[in-house]
């Protein structure tokens, strides 16, 4: 097992290009099983939730390989069995965006229960009853979920709403699996985050018809079939957030390449409003931050175009240093919060009450042995360990590798001290 060994503090300074998006690239290679041939995919990070996806559309008849330019091509001509195998299924919670391509072309998948970070209950109630709507009949079996459509699927007006607010997921299932559908198919609530606008722009370009994109209403209208293409994924909105939260922690300057800042606005909001510097340029951004202590702010995590969830750990050690107190509100995972206790190893101030952490800004953090719970929690804690004073050792490194490429050899590219050693 790996782990890190992060020398701390640091400056960081220097320019980061950012990878594509995970969490585009999942859902549009799950897209792909969808037509016959030969789709290719530019951009996909080097990660292991994508060797997971690449693993499982393998396993249902696709011939799968990453070119030696990193390009990924799925050749799914042959998609023979829709069986979503449990020891794979577990590994990766995205991998039920496989349902929705399955059911709609092969009329029929077996998808065991997913599996992946331990952040909270997210079930996939809203998966199976969009698939319902559309006329899937649905049953659980032996963990898994067997969804049959013979007669192919019908569209219909459906809304996708949730206990906590759109579910994108979900609207990337039904989204898919209504292209090939009958008629029309209209998504209420559907989930606005940039990485469905990704899946919808891939599936218009294979020949579906969807129109609102990037609304909360969808409507497409189902086609016979859809052809292959070639498609690069948006840059990841959560890494570059990571890198500006990295440039503020460390009072340094980052360049980043490849970042939309027109994606990210709440979280632009929430750093000028702390005092952070953040500039655009032709396709991504400079970030800086004068080496005073940040101003402390209040945050809820919201779906798109709110504050990102995936970003919350980040911040909170970002603000951990804050001169003042601050708030953060989990609105999407309310347990999302198993960093707060190893962080305050570290000597930060950090208190839960239910749904929010209470953050009491301290004067510095300082080193200690911690361990890593889930992915964006690792990221906060190699980001409070380049703030530290003295060498952090972060255990489980492994949940990292999962959605950030090669995070080590960015950082330490512009200035980090960060050693990757077996254990």
């Amino acid at each position: 097992m790996d782990i890190f060994k992060i020398e701390g503090p640091v400056k960081l300074n220097g320019k980061i290009a950012v990878s594509g998006s995970k969490n585009a690239a999942l859902p549009i290679m799950a897209a792909a099983l969808l037509a016959k041939g030969t789709s290719v995919i530019k951009g996909v990070p080097d990660l292991a939730d994508i060797a997971v996806m690449r693993r499982l559309t393998k396993s249902l008849g696709a011939n799968v390989r990453r070119k030696n330019n990193g390009d990924i091509s799925i050749d799914a001509t042959n998609v023979d069995n829709p069986v979503g195998d449990y020891n794979i299924v577990r590994k990766m919670r995205a991998s039920i965006c496989i349902l929705g391509p399955l059911v709609a072309r092969c009329g029929k998948a077996v998808v065991s229960m997913p599996g992946g970070c331990a952040i909270g209950d997210r079930p996939v109630d809203i998966h199976l009853r969009g698939l319902r709507e559309l006329g899937a009949e649905i049953h659980l079996e032996n963990g898994n979920i067997v969804a049959t459509a013979k007669d192919g699927l019908i569209g219909k007006s459906i809304f996708l709403g949730g206990p906590f607010g759109s579910t994108v997921l979900g609207t990337a299932n039904i989204l898919m699996a209504a292209t090939l559908a009958k008629g029309k198919t209209i998504i209420e609530s559907a989930a606005c985050e940039p990485e469905i606008t990704d899946l919808a722009n891939f599936l218009n370009k294979m020949g579906a018809k969807i129109t609102g994109i990037g609304s909360p209403r969808l409507t497409i209208e189902g086609v016979e079939e859809l052809n292959p293409v070639e498609y690069k994924v948006i840059g990841d909105r959560i890494e570059a957030g990571t890198f500006m939260a990295a440039a503020a922690i460390t009072g340094g300057k980052l360049e980043l390449t490849n970042c939309c800042l027109d994606d990210m606005v709440a979280v632009v909001d929430r750093l000028q409003n702390i005092g952070v510097k953040v500039e655009g340029t032709e396709g991504g951004c400079i970030v800086s931050c004068n080496g005073t202590a940040v101003k402390p702010a209040d945050i809820t995590t919201q779906p798109y175009p709110g504050f990102p969830t995936d970003l919350q750990a980040q911040f909170m050690a970002l603000l951990a240093l804050a001169d003042g107190n601050s708030v953060i509100t989990e609105k999407i995972f309310p347990d999302r919060f198993m960093h707060v206790a190893e962080m305050n190893r570290m000597a930060a101030g950090l208190r839960k009450e239910g749904a929010t952490v209470i953050i009491a800004g301290v004067d510095k953090l300082v080193a200690a042995p911690v361990m890593a719970s889930d992915l964006r929690a690792s990221a906060a804690l190699v980001l409070a360990a380049m703030a530290a004073e003295g060498t952090t050792i972060i255990n489980r490194v492994y949940h990292i590798d999962r959605g950030y490429e090669r995070i080590e050899e960015k950082l330490n590219a512009v200035g980090a001290k960060i050693y990757r050693e077996q254990v």
